[in-house]
């Protein structure tokens, strides 16, 4: 059993904005498997299922960014898994648009939906799919930055990149973290 968050925001207001991306490959991942999802439990949406061989929990929390650890402290309680079983996917600012990256561990970057889980897990040793998603141009603030919607440019690429988010949750299930790592974490593997 795997919990598999997808990291944004609820609302109207942040559907197809840059923060959301975790949300699209949780999403991506549900639609692929037949997987619906539930009224909110444990301050998240969740879907219950199979992905591969692997029997998953996928949640979306709907505490907004800043507060997400509280829904997967929760949601690992409950299912009663270390954190060495949750794959948490979000966006960053460090990754040019639409680049992944898997690993295992790390520090928040300046994440606070990241800060906001290792500080209610007290943990790091969880698996992280990131998502690039390009810094701002000069002058513009990185906060608001994450809230904005894709740009029309960006979105031409968007659904590309949520099915490789997937593919990268998918990969981590089936073969491990050393070949989802071998596999997107160099620029030719992420090309294929």
């Amino acid at each position: 059993m795997w919990l598999i968050v997808g990291l944004g925001n609820p609302g109207l207001a942040y559907k197809g904005t840059r923060h959301n991306i975790g949300f699209l490959v949780v999403d991506g991942l549900a639609s692929r498997e037949g997987m619906h999802f539930k009224k909110k439990k444990l301050k998240a949406i969740y879907a219950t299922g199979a992905l591969g061989q692997e029997e998953v929990t996928l949640i979306k929390p709907q505490t907004f960014m800043n507060c997400s650890g509280l829904a997967v402290a929760s949601w690992l309680g409950t299912l009663g898994l270390p954190p060495s079983r949750l794959i948490l996917i979000h966006d960053d600012l460090d990754l040019i648009p639409f680049r992944i990256r898997v690993r295992k561990g790390g520090g928040h970057g300046g994440h606070r939906g990241v800060f906001s889980v290792i500080r209610e897990l007290g943990s790091r040793d969880f698996i992280r799919i990131r998502i690039g998603i390009g810094r701002p141009t000069e002058g513009h603030a990185s906060a608001d930055y994450v809230l904005e919607p894709f740009s029309p440019k960006e979105r031409q690429h968007l659904g590309q990149a949520v099915e490789k988010g997937a593919d990268a949750v998918s990969l981590v299930l089936d073969q491990g973290l050393e070949p989802a790592m071998n596999r997107f974490n160099t620029r030719t593997g992420e090309e294929d």
